[in-house]
């Protein structure tokens, strides 16, 4: 069946690091773009990254808030979408989810939570 499993979320002081990954399976991964949403308490999930499938030409786009801190790719012979979150700051605790957008409706991951706190 289509399912997407997210795991790499944890606790992190500011300036911290963490690598949530999401593993595909039950659709060519590869074809499709991945994306990343947040959800911070109390407020709307919202974009965070993007990326392409390689047919698309490997594009990325990163919220502005994360550009510079965020890399999001992709192995498709894992099938695993990755985002590299690097100099955490506390506004970036959230709850992490990945999704990827199918002809027969949007597949979302279970979340992961990461929590920067001093």
């Amino acid at each position: 069946h289509v399912q997407l499993v997210e795991s790499g979320g944890g606790l992190v002081q500011p300036g911290g690091s963490l690598r949530p990954s999401c593993a595909a399976s039950g659709f060519t991964f590869s074809t499709y773009p991945m994306r990343w949403y947040g959800q911070a308490p109390g407020k709307e999930r919202e974009l965070v990254a993007f990326i392409s499938s390689t047919g698309g030409g490997g594009v990325t786009r990163l919220r502005d808030s994360v550009t510079g801190r965020f890399t999001i790719s992709r192995d498709n012979v894992k099938k695993t979408v990755y985002l590299q979150m690097n100099d955490l700051k506390n506004e970036d605790t959230a709850v992490y989810y990945c999704k990827a957008e199918l002809p027969t409706g949007a597949i979302w991951g279970q979340g992961t939570l990461v929590t920067v706190t001093s």
